[in-house]
């Protein structure tokens, strides 16, 4: 089994910025790609950023310019550095990756969420 454990969220003022984390642990043999979705109230849950295994990024035009995913690979962890944040960024932020629990099986596993709340 594999679990993914978010930490960072918090009450911030719009402006300011946040470090989300994203730790996997368990059966993690190998790690194609780690994402950072959101969710706000009333809302679909919807792809953040995205890193691969080499390195590729992909954000969404929401958020490009002022976000940052990074990948500590040797920890399982992965980072997403939020800038110039904005009360639109609101949301309950998850973690999710593709994670092979052996040589050939892959599977999506989701962290429980962590609250941004931008809010002066």
């Amino acid at each position: 089994q594999v679990q993914l454990v978010e930490s960072g969220g918090g009450l911030v003022q719009p402006g300011g910025s946040l470090r989300l984390s994203c730790v996997a642990s368990g059966s993690v043999v190998r790690i194609d790609h780690m994402d950072w979705y959101r969710q706000a109230p009333g809302k679909q849950r919807d792809l953040v950023a995205r890193i691969n295994d080499e390195g590729t990024t992909y954000y969404a035009d929401s958020v490009k310019g002022r976000h940052t995913i990074s990948w500590a690979s040797a920890q399982n962890t992965v980072f997403l550095q939020m800038n110039s944040l904005k009360p639109e960024d609101t949301a309950v932020y998850y973690c999710r990756a593709m994670v092979y629990s052996t040589t050939t099986r892959a599977d999506n596993y989701w962290g429980q969420g962590t609250q941004v709340t931008v809010s002066s």
